[in-house]
Parts: C-alpha cells; sequence; structure tokens
C-alpha cells in the first residue's frame, strides 16, 4: 500500500478544523434573472436531497442541509476530502420578490430556487392623455416624434 503524506494539505485540513471548528459550511452559487423571476443555483454535491431545508422568514430565505459520510464497518480511512456536516446559506430577499411563490428542485447535486418577481415590481406601460382629451399617446419603444 502507498502512502502519500501532502504537508500542505494536511497544514491546511488541519487550519480548516480548528477555524471551522464544525460549524455550518457555505455553500456556493450563481444567481440570475430571467425574463419576470430570479434563479438560484446552488451547489450540493453528495447531499441527500431529504436533508434540504428552505426556509422564509421576513424577508430572509435560509437553505441548509446536511452531508453524511460513512464508510463500511471496519474500513480505515486513507484519505477524506469531502467534509461531513452541515452546510447553511442566507439570502435576504427584496421587496420586489414574491416569496410566496417561491419553488425548488434538485438534480444531479444541484438545488435551484425559483424566486418570482412580484407583479407590482414588474415593468409596464404608463399611457400618457394628450392636452386633457380622450386622445391618448403610447409612451414607449419606436416613439421617435416630438
Amino acid at each position: 500500500m502507498t502512502m502519500n503524506f501532502d504537508p500542505f494539505r494536511e497544514l491546511d485540513r488541519l487550519a480548516g478544523s480548528l477555524l471551522g471548528a464544525g460549524g455550518p459550511r457555505s455553500m456556493p452559487m450563481d444567481l440570475y434573472r430571467t425574463g419576470d423571476h430570479y434563479v438560484l443555483d446552488v451547489d450540493l454535491p453528495g447531499i441527500d436531497p431529504g436533508s434540504v431545508d428552505i426556509d422564509v422568514d421576513g424577508s430572509v430565505l435560509t437553505i441548509r442541509a446536511e452531508r453524511t459520510l460513512g464508510a463500511p464497518d471496519g474500513s480505515q480511512w486513507i484519505t477524506r476530502e469531502r467534509q461531513p456536516g452541515s452546510f447553511v446559506r442566507q439570502l435576504t430577499l427584496g421587496d420586489g420578490l414574491d416569496a410566496a411563490r417561491i419553488t425548488a428542485g434538485y438534480d444531479n447535486g444541484v438545488l435551484s430556487i425559483t424566486i418570482p418577481v412580484k407583479e407590482s415590481a414588474k415593468p409596464r406601460k404608463i399611457a400618457v392623455t394628450v392636452g386633457g382629451g380622450s386622445e391618448q399617446l403610447a409612451v414607449g419603444a419606436g416613439s421617435d416624434q416630438h
């Protein structure tokens, strides 16, 4: 059996265990807007989807997940880089988001959360009346006349 000893990896592991002290870990994410909703993609590789907990309290969206790792009884770890434990991420939702209609799905280790924009926060056209009469002018794209 070959044993590889990397002092930098061991130092990094030791510093991580001392500084992290078993507390909740963060999870990498991407956030983008498409149409009338935002999409939040969170990397959760190796996470049991049943351990994922998403809740909204006021304007705070909280994502929690738990990773458990195990080896069959009598096994001896050779290297262990995937850390078990709790993962947590919190985001503050803006006033223009519809927290009551948030949806989530989990596929191939990625948690996707869709956050719709409230109807009242969506862009809209305003009609302009001309000279107090009943004539209306559409304001917006394509109107080059002054």
